[in-house]
């Protein structure tokens, strides 16, 4: 139903997963009603396999559907979904905080790079 109190939550990692997607296209026709963004990357590794990777990194073009999502009308939140850990981090497996700070800043220039924020 069209209506503003509608909306998603568009996860790269979970709808990457299906190589079979092609998310700059979902982004483009979901970006009005998308209110949340979950962004990482993806490696497929066999099939109905993946792994994340590091944001720049993988088989999802992030920067393509973060451009389709903030020129296509995106107002929401969007946050790095998980991080890897490194530097010598320990944690929560999958909440690397170096690596989501990573991440947050790779988003954040992508915006800049097209003038939206």
């Amino acid at each position: 139903v069209d209506s503003p109190s509608n909306g998603i939550t568009f996860c790269t990692g979970s709808l990457g997963a299906l190589p079979e997607n092609d998310l700059v296209a979902m982004a483009e026709e979901f970006a009005p009603h998308v209110r949340f963004a979950h962004a990482r990357n993806v490696r497929h590794i066999g099939h109905g396999q993946f792994q994340e990777t590091a944001h720049p990194d993988g088989d999802l073009d992030l920067a393509a559907i973060v451009t389709a999502l903030a020129r296509g009308g995106f107002e929401g939140t969007i946050r790095p979904d998980h991080g890897r850990m490194i530097w010598g981090e320990t944690g929560t497996a999958g909440y690397g905080l170096f690596d989501r700070a990573l991440g947050a800043t790779y988003l954040r220039g992508i915006l800049d790079a097209v003038n939206v924020r």
